[in-house]
């Protein structure tokens, strides 16, 4: 008999947990709850994890024998009292082992086959409690492998500000429209007949998706019946069953017997599908056979903004990104600070007006960590400057510790840029420092911006023109990227105190927003050329107008 939430509620009390994460409760049988531990254990030894193996050994038997959903509870119960008991187990020494924070699923759902298991949301270094899913038989007349994609010449994709219907995206030859806002968002056409989609570019995420389900709040959708080549994906194809390449996230089998996805992002939104392949047409290039999600429902933190798209296009490291899958080895975006205009280009991009770039590496892991994303962009950040003064910061701030906490993301679906408490607390003094007498704070407790940015000013409403304020520098391993002027701070929309506008710093804390990393986001990449160069493993940036370098790429390309 399952427990209620009251029983599940109490038993997880039993432990001392950081955080609690539920997902939004979405129409579908595969919403999770999920608890994150926090917990420190003392050394033991080798008997003990004898005696812990037989335990283990004894336990999986008896999950053989149970249906799906008790084997999550077993699972759970055996977890809780083998790491929340406090007295199964002396001491042996005082030095302690800190174990990295666990992930335990209390709900979900598996595909219906004879043999059903739980889909296990933890990372996948914890192995004591996990069993593997059934080996399902490859369909390959329904499957479509992502190894066949092979590299494709050089796209530019112009980028624009104000929202364009879908209707009236132009169509140049090799070009697709860009704007950005709040997000970055690319057009172009899916399907044949082709249909005119718009996808937020995002360089944090793997999974592209499209709205396919249409809902009042949605401009834009795609509709696969409309399409002859599009396909939906069943769960016995390996991209649905192979979670460690092809697909990390939990899938599990719907009523029809298709691979079914559930996404979920730092800012709570979510979106949920079937994981299917169409063509994709990136300017007059045509790509049968792109994977993506085709999504019916899901939760947006920003309704407004992300209903005038179609979908996202995941741009990062992961076999499924829209990068990999095409076969592109590089690519680069330009964001100009001017008309909100700029250009997204897929493949080399070796230009003579363009300059040198500044290359930093990316930070690879080989085992996985909970908090370390290891198909993102991850640079070394390895200090911070206000003018020409460097923040006192010990370079142990900067670096990822045992549990991948700490990494530096570059991220294009993100807005603004966010650091992890220690360095945000000093980068937030300082500025308050060298801008006193030129800037009002805004004296508010109750007010932080978008949750997580807690330093704003106001200034009057007749000034047009802010007063010259002091550079942030963010200092990477052979690279720095200069924050200044306008950047800095950001207007509120439709907050005045009095006679004045609210203006906030654009530098937020990761505390607030729960994130345990540095994530650098759009809007401190205005006019830099951002160069991601997969083959050499490394992101370079020079600093340039992007409205001058989109007119010269018209010409080149």
């Amino acid at each position: 008999m399952p427990f209620g939430q009251y029983e599940m509620g109490r038993l997880l009390g039993q432990c001392t947990f950081s955080k609690v994460h539920y997902s939004k409760q979405l129409k579908t049988s595969e919403s999770v709850a999920i608890k994150v531990l926090n917990m420190k254990m003392p050394s033991v030894n080798l008997l003990m994890f004898f005696r812990i193996s037989l335990l283990i050994k004894v336990r999986l038997e008896a999950l053989e024998r149970a249906n799906a959903t008790n084997r999550i509870l077993l699972e759970f119960l055996w977890s809780s009292e083998f790491l929340c008991s406090s007295s199964s187990y002396k001491r042996q020494e005082d030095k302690k082992v800190v174990f990295p924070r666990i992930v335990l699923p209390l709900q979900a759902s598996s595909c219906n086959s004879k043999k059903k298991d739980p889909v296990w949301n933890g990372p996948d270094y914890f192995t004591p409690f996990r069993q593997e899913g059934p080996n399902l038989p490859l369909k390959t007349q329904s499957c479509f492998s992502t190894s066949s994609k092979q590299s494709r010449a050089t796209v530019v994709l112009p980028l624009k500000t104000q929202i364009i219907p879908s209707s009236s995206v132009p169509k140049p030859p090799n070009r697709v429209s860009f704007h950005h806002n709040v997000t970055l968002t690319a057009f172009l056409t899916v399907g044949i007949p082709p249909q005119n989609v718009s996808m937020v570019i995002d360089t944090g995420s793997e999974l592209s998706w499209l709205h396919c389900k249409k809902a009042p709040n949605l401009t834009s959708t795609f509709d696969p019946l409309r399409s002859s080549s599009y396909s939906a994906i069943p769960c016995s194809c390996t991209t649905c069953t192979n979670r460690t390449r092809d697909l990390p996230i939990p899938t599990s089998c719907d009523s029809r017997k298709l691979c079914h996805v559930a996404l979920s992002y730092a800012d709570a939104s979510s979106s949920e599908g079937n994981l299917a392949f169409d063509t994709f047409r990136i300017g007059s290039s045509a790509a049968p056979g792109t994977i993506f999600g085709c999504m019916d429902s899901g939760f947006s933190s920003t309704t407004e903004e992300d209903s005038k798209t179609t979908g996202l296009m995941g741009l990062n490291r992961g076999a499924l990104s829209f990068v990999s899958q095409m076969g592109f080895q590089k690519f680069s975006y330009c964001i100009s600070d001017r008309n909100s205009s700029g250009i997204l280009l897929l493949g080399d991009g070796n230009f003579s007006w363009l300059g040198s770039l500044n290359y930093t590496p990316l930070i690879q892991i080989s085992i996985p960590l909970p908090y370390f994303d290891r198909a993102a962009y991850t640079v070394q950040l390895e200090g911070i400057k206000v003018s020409e003064k460097l923040l006192p910061l010990p370079k142990s701030v900067f670096v990822p510790d045992h549990t991948g906490a700490g990494q530096t993301m570059v991220d294009s679906g993100t807005q603004f840029t966010f650091l992890l408490g220690p360095a945000y607390s000093a980068l937030r003094n300082e500025f308050l420092q060298q801008t006193r007498g030129l800037l009002t704070v805004l004296e508010d407790s109750n007010f932080v911006f978008q949750g997580t940015m807690d330093l704003c000013f106001r200034v009057p409403l007749n000034r047009t023109i802010l007063p010259t304020l002091p550079t942030v520098s963010l200092m990477f391993r052979g690279a720095e990227m200069r924050v200044s002027g306008e950047r800095l701070l950001y207007l509120v929309t439709g907050e005045v105190r009095g006679g004045d506008q609210v203006h906030c710093f654009t530098f937020g804390n990761s505390d607030l927003m729960g994130v345990e990393a540095y994530i650098i986001g759009h809007h401190h990449q205005q006019n830099l050329w951002m160069e991601f160069d997969l083959e050499n493993s490394r992101v370079g940036l020079v600093p340039i107008s992007c409205a001058l370098a989109g007119q010269r790429l018209s010409k080149d390309i």
